[in-house]
């Protein structure tokens, strides 16, 4: 099967053409670099199932393929505020682009949104039914709103003209190749710690987060597509177990041996104070629930930092 995955050079992405490569499908990659990093698929540049092409989505030629994992976004707080035009585009314009592709193809189309699009939620745990509580003009909307965006395009083509498309609602994952300056929770408290310096909690460190290990998403987004009768199904995919932002800090600390103190700055805007899937219909439909404990993928992501800060030390001699 030949498959087309946009943001393949992404933290997520790149481990999906991985497992792609692994299970002996052709993979196309796109990226245009802009929050994607190259050096997540280096080992995969020689591979004679994968190409890569180093572009936008509205100007990579599109191609006969038999499914479309839609990745493409900045995907982190400091990336899409950096790029809020771009993320705007590319799950919007982006998304239109790639599922008129879809339904010219006959490809079958999974959609990456975001467990942003349920905002600072006022139900708890999110069910896939809840229509979310969202700024719609704040700091965050090009993110929350731009994954809205693309939801809504994604159900119009089915409903239109029948293309097989499904939706995957992402909770935060974490895991190697997590871009170190990402800002995100996991990344942030794991350098500062390897690095002794202060671990920084925005706000009373009581929000909470639901953190799942980069395999079992991928798993998940697998399942969503190769399952059959799921076109314009929504599926949550993360991990129920849930944590507050201070214990994640705590648990870093303790992993990484790490004596960093902790440091308390004014809160986010528009920042979640709760936020964990319900996951029944991931459950019932797919088979699929999270394998990975906490501890034990942070043993592992904690390892890959570890080669990060000591490549950074090797550079700065």
């Amino acid at each position: 099967m030949r498959v087309l995955v946009t943001g393949g050079a992404g933290f997520i992405g790149s481990h999906l053409c991985e497992a792609l490569l692994a299970e002996g499908h052709e993979v196309v990659a796109v990226d245009n670099l802009l929050t994607g990093r190259l050096e997540n698929i280096a080992h995969l540049l020689s591979h004679p199932r994968f190409r890569f092409f180093q572009q936008d989505v509205l100007e990579f030629e599109l191609m006969p393929v038999d499914a479309i994992y839609h990745l493409a976004s900045p995907a982190s707080p400091v990336g899409y505020r950096r790029y809020p035009i771009e993320t705007l585009v590319v799950n919007s314009l982006g998304t239109l682009r790639l599922l008129e592709g879809a339904k010219e193809y006959g490809a079958r189309f999974v959609f990456a949104s975001t467990s942003e699009i349920y905002g600072d939620p006022l139900v708890h745990p999110q069910s896939e039914e809840y229509f979310g509580n969202v700024n719609p003009v704040g700091p965050r909307s090009c993110y929350d709103e731009g994954k809205r965006f693309g939801e809504a395009a994604t159900m119009e083509f089915v409903r239109e003209y029948g293309v097989d498309a499904r939706i995957a609602r992402i909770f935060n994952t974490y895991g190697p190749r997590m871009d170190p300056h990402d800002g995100r929770v996991v990344p942030n408290f794991i350098m500062r710690a390897l690095l002794d310096e202060p671990l920084e909690i925005y706000g009373d460190g009581r929000q909470t987060r639901s953190l799942c290990f980069v395999s079992d998403m991928v798993a998940g987004l697998r399942l969503l597509m190769e399952r059959d009768g799921l076109a314009g199904t929504v599926v949550n995919l993360g991990n129920p177990d849930e944590r507050t932002v201070l214990d994640l800090a705590e648990l870093i600390r303790r992993l990484t041996g790490s004596s960093a103190p902790l440091v308390f700055l004014p809160p986010r805007p528009d920042d979640p104070g709760r936020r964990c899937p319900d996951i029944r219909r991931a459950r019932e439909l797919l088979g699929w629930e999270p394998l990975v404990p906490l501890e034990a993928g942070l043993v592992e992501t904690i390892a890959y930092f570890r080669d990060v800060v000591a490549q950074i030390a090797v550079r700065d001699e």
